[in-house]
Formats: C-alpha cells, sequence, structure tokens
C-alpha cells in the first residue's frame, strides 16, 4: 500500500515472527528496518534481539544486541530470557553477570528469569544473590519473583528456604502451589507434599494438570493403594482425560503400588496411548516379578506407533532375565542391533546383566566391546558379571582397564573387584582392592562395605572380615547376613549365633538367606537341638517360608548327626519334591554313617536328577569299599565309564605375590616342581614319625598300598601346600582354595603339617573352612 512502517509497527511484526519462529520473514523485516533506518531504535533493536534468539539464531543475535550503543534492561532482558527458555543456563548466568557490572539495574523479569536458571543448575548461591537483589531493590512482594524464588529453592536442593519463600506469599496462587508441592516430591517428602495438596484445596484454589501429576508421584511413592484410588477419583472429577501426562501418572502410580489390573485398566482407558504410559506399565510389570505379562505386553505393541525406547528395552531384558529366558534377550538384542540401540549404554548394560545372569558369559562379553568403549557403567556391568560367573580373573583384567584408561571407579566397580576377589580367594588382590576403596573414600559406602566382608570371610581372614564389619556405618540386613555366612563358613557356629541374636536385639529382621547361614552354623558345629528349633519356627517368627535349600541343610544336619530315619521322614513330608540338593545331602550322610541301602536309594534318585554328576558314582564307590563290597566299587565303576561320566578333577589354587597358581593331582607342570616333591617327601618322613598313616582304603584305584599311599601324597592340595611351603615367607599363613571336598586323608595330613612347620594353613573346599592350626581344625572333625 506504499505505507511505510515505524517504531510501533516493527516491534509487533517481529513479535509475530518469533511466535511463528518464521525466520525468513524476520530477516526480510530486519531488512526494512535496515532501509528505513529504525534498526538504531531500542524497541526495534529489542524485538530483534528477541526474534533472532527465539529462532535458534543466537549468533545474530548477540550481534543485533552488541550493535545496540546505550542498552537497557529491556535488551539484557531480551536476550537472557531467550537463553533460559532454550536452555541455554550459564550462558543466560554470564549475561546477568555482565549486565550488572555495566551498571544495569535488574528489573523484577530480570531477577525471576535469573531464578529460573538457576534453578535449572541448581546452582543456590547465584540463587541466592538474586535473591539478595529482590530484596535491596524491593521486588520481594512481586508475585512471579516470590514463585520463582520457591521453584529455585526447591530444585537447588534447599527444601526448607523453598518452604520459608512459600511461606512469605501472602495469597500463593496455583503457580506458587506447584511450585512446593513438586519441591517436596523431587526431595521425596510425599507425606508433606499430600499434606499441601490438601491445603491448597481448602484454601480455595483448583489444582491443575500440574497438581495433579504432582499428586500421583507423591501417591506412587508412598505406595498406598486406597490412597490410589482416592487420587484417581479425583483425577475423573477434573476430567483430565484429554492430558496423557496425568494418564500416564496414573498408570505409573497404581504399578507401584502393586495394583496391576488397575494399571492396565488406566493403560487401557487412554485414548491415545503413548511411550510413557507403556514403560510406565511394562517397569510396573517387571518390578511386580510379572515378567512374562510384560513381554507379552512388549511383543503386543513394539510394532505399533507407540514404538519403544531404550528404557523399554532395558526394562524387558530385566524381565528376560527373572524367567531364565535367554531366547527373549537374544531377541531383544537383534532388534537393537536393527534399529542402532546397540551402541546406548543403558541398553548394552542390561545386555550384558541378562546374559551373564542367565549363564551365556561368551555373548555378555560381545554386547560389552560393541558399547561405548570409555563408559564406565558398562565396565561396572562387565567386570560384575565376569565375578557372578566365576570368571574372577577376567574381572581383575578389566579393572585394571578402567585404571588405564584414568576412569575413577565408582562403589559398584570396587563391589564387584571385591567379589571377584571373594571367588577367587585371592586374599593378597582384595587386600589391594581394599586400599583402592579406601584411596577413593567408599568406606562409608554400603555396597563397598558388605563386599569386604564378604571377600574377607570368603578369603579365610575372619578377623579381617570382623573389622571391615565394624566400620560400615549403616548395617542392613546384606551386612549381618554376609558376617553370620561368614562365621558359618569358619565354622564359628556359636558365634554365628551370637551375631544373629544380636541383629534381631538392633531390629533388623532376617531374610532367608540369613536363616539359611544360621542353619549352616548349627550344621558345622553340630547344634542339632538348635537347628531344628530355628527350622520349624522359621514361619511363625519371622514369615518366612522354608525353601529347597533350607529344607537341604536341615536333612544334612540330620543325616550328619546320624538322624537317618528322620532326615528321610523329612524328605517326604516336603511340600515340593526333593532336588538334587537334597539327596545329595543323604548320600553325604550315608557315606559318613556307612548305611549301604540308603546310600544305594539316594543314588539312584542323583542319577536320575542328575546323571552328569560324578561325585554321586564316587561317594557311591566310598559307601560299598568302607563296607568291603568290592565287586560293587567294580560295579558302579563300569556304570561311571558305560554312562562317559568322567570325574571332575581335583584342582587346588595357592595365592603368592599377586599371582594365583593352580595345581591338579600329580602335577608336573610347575617350573618348581623337583622342589615341591621333595617338599612333600620330606614332609612324609616327618608326619610318618610323628603317627601319620595315610588312609589308604579311600583311594579307589586297583593297584598296590604304596602306589596309593603315593597317589593320596600327589593330591592337588598337597601340591598347593608344598609350593606355599618353600615360595612363601616362614610363619606366614598358607591359603588354598579346593575345587572339591577335601578328601579325610589331606585332612588328616594337614593336621600333622601344621603343627610340624608351625604355620596356619587354610583350605577352603565347596563346603567350608579349615583352619589347621597346632595339630587341630577348626571344623572339629565334623565336616
Amino acid at each position: 500500500m506504499g505505507v511505510k512502517g515505524n517504531e510501533f509497527t516493527f516491534p509487533t511484526v517481529l513479535k509475530s515472527c518469533s511466535i511463528r519462529g518464521d525466520l525468513v520473514m524476520g530477516k526480510q523485516v530486519h531488512g526494512v528496518v535496515v532501509v528505513t533506518g529504525y534498526d538504531s531504535d531500542e524497541f526495534v533493536a529489542n524485538g530483534l534481539i528477541v526474534m533472532y534468539a527465539k529462532c535458534g539464531e543466537f549468533g545474530d543475535s548477540r550481534r543485533v544486541f552488541c550493535s545496540i550503543h546505550v542498552k537497557n534492561v529491556v535488551s539484557w532482558n531480551g536476550l537472557i530470557s531467550s537463553y533460559v527458555k532454550s536452555d541455554f543456563l550459564r550462558e543466560a548466568k554470564e549475561m546477568f553477570d555482565e549486565m550488572i557490572l555495566s551498571g544495569i539495574r535488574p528489573s523484577e523479569f530480570s531477577l525471576s528469569t535469573i531464578l529460573n536458571a538457576c534453578a535449572g543448575l541448581g546452582d543456590c548461591i547465584q540463587g541466592r544473590k538474586a535473591h539478595g537483589y529482590l530484596i535491596k531493590l524491593g521486588y520481594e512482594s512481586d508475585q512471579f519473583s516470590q514463585n520463582a524464588l520457591v521453584d529455585m529453592y526447591a530444585k537447588a536442593g534447599d527444601l526448607e528456604d523453598a518452604i520459608t519463600a512459600f511461606e512469605e506469599i501472602l495469597q500463593p496462587d496455583i503457580v506458587s502451589w506447584n511450585a512446593i508441592i513438586a519441591g517436596c516430591v523431587l526431595h521425596e517428602r510425599n507425606h508433606q507434599a499430600l499434606k499441601l495438596y490438601t491445603q491448597m484445596n481448602r484454601s480455595g484454589i483448583f489444582p491443575n494438570l500440574f497438581t495433579l501429576s504432582s499428586a500421583l508421584k507423591a501417591c506412587a511413592s508412598m505406595e498406598l493403594n486406597y490412597l490410589a484410588r482416592q487420587m484417581h477419583s479425583i483425577v475423573i472429577k477434573h476430567d483430565t482425560k484429554a492430558d496423557s501426562f496425568v494418564r500416564a501418572g496414573l498408570v505409573d502410580m497404581y504399578s507401584k503400588c502393586s495394583l496391576m489390573e488397575e494399571a492396565r485398566m488406566a493403560f487401557n482407558l487412554m485414548a491415545q496411548k503413548d511411550l510413557i504410559a507403556l514403560n510406565a506399565l511394562i517397569s510396573g510389570y517387571s518390578q511386580n516379578g510379572e515378567d512374562v505379562q510384560a513381554v507379552s505386553l512388549f511383543a503386543e505393541t513394539y510394532k505399533s506407533e507407540i514404538g519403544f525406547n531404550q528404557t523399554t528395552l532395558s526394562v524387558i531384558l530385566k524381565s528376560a532375565t527373572g524367567m531364565q529366558a535367554i531366547d527373549v534377550s537374544m531377541q531383544v538384542h537383534a532388534v537393537s542391533l536393527k534399529l542402532g540401540f546397540d551402541n546406548d549404554s543403558q541398553v548394552a548394560t542390561s545386555l550384558i546383566d541378562a546374559y551373564s545372569k542367565c549363564g551365556n558369559i561368551g555373548e555378555a562379553a560381545t554386547a560389552f566391546e560393541i558399547c561405548a568403549a570409555g563408559d564406565l557403567v558398562a565396565l561396572t556391568s562387565m567386570i560384575a558379571a565376569y565375578a557372578q560367573c566365576g570368571q574372577g580373573e577376567e574381572a581383575v583384567k578389566l579393572y585394571l582397564e578402567v585404571q588405564r584408561r584414568g576412569l575413577k571407579p565408582d562403589p559398584f566397580v570396587c563391589s564387584s573387584l571385591l567379589n571377584a576377589c571373594a571367588n577367587l580367594s585371592a586374599y593378597e588382590q582384595g587386600k589391594q582392592a581394599h586400599v583402592h576403596v579406601l584411596k577413593f573414600g567408599f568406606m562409608s559406602d554400603v555396597f563397598a562395605g558388605n563386599s569386604l566382608v564378604n571377600m574377607y570371610a570368603k578369603c579365610g581372614s575372619i578377623d579381617d572380615a570382623i573389622c571391615a564389619f565394624d566400620e560400615i556405618p549403616d548395617r542392613g540386613i546384606v551386612s549381618w547376613s554376609a558376617m553370620i555366612g561368614g562365621f558359618a563358613q569358619h565354622g564359628h557356629g556359636k558365634e554365628a549365633l551370637r551375631f544373629f541374636d544380636q541383629m534381631l536385639e538392633d531390629g533388623i529382621a532376617p531374610n532367608h538367606i540369613t536363616l539359611l547361614s544360621v542353619l549352616c552354623a548349627c550344621n558345622h558345629a553340630g547344634l542339632v537341638d538348635k537347628a531344628e528349633r530355628y527350622f520349624k519356627s522359621m514361619e511363625e517368627l519371622f514369615a518366612i517360608r522354608p525353601t529347597q535349600e533350607h529344607y537341604a541343610c536341615m536333612i544334612d544336619i540330620l543325616g550328619r548327626a546320624g538322624k537317618l530315619e528322620e532326615a528321610v521322614d523329612l524328605i517326604e513330608t516336603m511340600p515340593f519334591q526333593a532336588n538334587g540338593h537334597v539327596w545329595g545331602a543323604i548320600l553325604g550322610a550315608a557315606r559318613i554313617h556307612k548305611n549301604v541301602e540308603l546310600g544305594k536309594r539316594a543314588a539312584e534318585m542323583l542319577f536320575l536328577l542328575e546323571p552328569e554328576n560324578s561325585g554321586t558314582h564316587v561317594l557311591l564307590s566310598n559307601i560299598y569299599a568302607s563296607a568291603g563290597m568290592w565287586g560293587k566299587v567294580a560295579e558302579v565303576r563300569r556304570l561311571m565309564k558305560h554312562s562317559k561320566v568322567k570325574k571332575e578333577p581335583g584342582t587346588s589354587w595357592v595365592e603368592l605375590k599377586d599371582k594365583v597358581y593352580t595345581f591338579i593331582v600329580g602335577d608336573t607342570s610347575h617350573p618348581r616342581t623337583g622342589e615341591i616333591y621333595a617338599k612333600l617327601d620330606e614332609l612324609s618322613e616327618l608326619m610318618s614319625r610323628a603317627g601319620y598313616v595315610p588312609m589308604v582304603e579311600i583311594d579307589l584305584h586297583d593297584v598296590e598300598r604304596g602306589e596309593k599311599e603315593k597317589l593320596l601324597n600327589h593330591h592337588s592340595e598337597k601340591l598347593a601346600v608344598a609350593f606355599a611351603l618353600i615360595a612363601s615367607p616362614p610363619g606366614s599363613p598358607i591359603r588354598v582354595k579346593k575345587n572339591l571336598r577335601i578328601c579325610i586323608d589331606c585332612h588328616n595330613a594337614f593336621k600333622f603339617i601344621c603343627k610340624i612347620v608351625s604355620r596356619e594353613i587354610i583350605i577352603r573346599d565347596t563346603n567350608r573352612f579349615h583352619h589347621f592350626r597346632n595339630g587341630s581344625c577348626s571344623c572339629g572333625d565334623y565336616w
């Protein structure tokens, strides 16, 4: 029309461009502004600053800002608020500081904007400075600034100051209430959040979607079923059908309250289902142990418009682990590879965990190699996976890789490393890991503390385990269980029971693992009556129903004590089918008490349940041999040969100078083999003078007595002890780990050897620890 714009036209048009995000039109207007000479006008310039910033062109916005000769507070506010709205919070903070240094007095809008930036950054120090300006400049009664103060203090970590700021608001509006309620939820003060919600309703302020969302989160965290249903009623009353965020909050709340039918109903009633709600429902199924439903729901929806993300895949992998369904894990792995999620740290970590817990450490290692190389979380998961699968050496190697990369370990890494050392019985390496726990300041961490107790107990040093236990600030059930289990393994049954009583006095309720350790303690100490009392009162006193493991332990206790009929009666009255552990206990008891018929019955059951277990054939042979039934011994040997079952070779490990040495029976692979066998010959002569007689009757080889004595003398644990005697400092304890139960002859021999060499010998076999000192063993020959 030929009418020229002026200082009122251009700001209005530029604002429209900002709202629409129309950068092309904005630049055209900027050109007209320059041509018409209005680029020096402060109102027009401010409009240009905001337009460029809201269109994402912060460089151009900053250039326009710098071109203004005399900048006023509006110019500064335009750029600072644009930075905040685009989440460039540090830049906003720097601009605010620059504004103050230039002598510009901030307005209420400046201060409420910088308070929002401080809330996002969690910067309470800068937030307090802004609060000081509010008071100094007389803006403390400004509603926007007051609301921003409440939000800033809550999000920056100081809830008490947030509450104080809220209480100073004369007439709080819905934004004020939302800020303080959300702050309470953020700080897990859920009861207070719901109390404030009630106060808000009484004050006549009606909740909006943000209020209801916070209230649902508070209710979910408190896991109160009756409250969940009340909150749902309020949501229906406020007619929030269209808001998917509130509907997803309902699904999450019901899931966390373990009301999965209601959660599914809330999900099904959503007009437009979204990924947030789907993840909440799948997570709910997984957390409540309904793994099949979680996987089924994913199978139904993963090809729908809702889609899925790394959170969905991680939860499904967790459920697959719970189901021990490695095929599901592999299918999820395939989907993640296809869509590029395999490089995501969260998915990779979940894959490692799923594969390792399903026993496929190879696939776990492959998933680890594919994911981001420098990710500490993935490294932690892989170290934990190696430790759980008994590959302690690989776990230690990977920890060294963490150090080589210059990554700072967290308590979980150290905890996994300690568990790896525990599984290896690597005492020296465990002590070095302890040094790292001290170095990085993790001694107050419960996970690291519990792992220290476990490591020292499994490495044969119960005294160090006690010291580590005493250092744990907040001892929970895991701490107590580790210590009680440690005492049990070391044969200190009475001490284990004393700790159990102390735990109950401290108000810590036992779990099924604690009670299993208590029964094991009674077993190792021969406390049959006490074991029976604990076993019979488990459900009544602690509301814990005995599992297969508890029954197996109790049957083992009765069997070892010679109460074979009671042990068999207990099997027949069990509420479930006896497994291999139970019949293994009966077979062991039959061997101890030379009960051929019972041994034969137990062995027959084990042949059906565990046909690949060579230990069954060996124990049955021992029972027949002890009864002089050599024909039956030969028959078992033929059966073993016919079934192609191979006896697991006895293997022993000893750690010296940060290196683990492995020995098998008759081993000649060690560089110092000559010295080792010379030491054994020397010890044999000294033991013979002291009254030791080899127990050749336990050796089932069809050879002469002299050859049997030689075979017994070359057992793996004796080779390991002989090597330790020639390679370790005089007087130091010798720690050996064996993969099988220590044989009777070796047990007897070590009682002589420890007295001859004046050294403590600690043997960890599959059942327990044996501390040989001054001619006797800590087990009291009851093992």
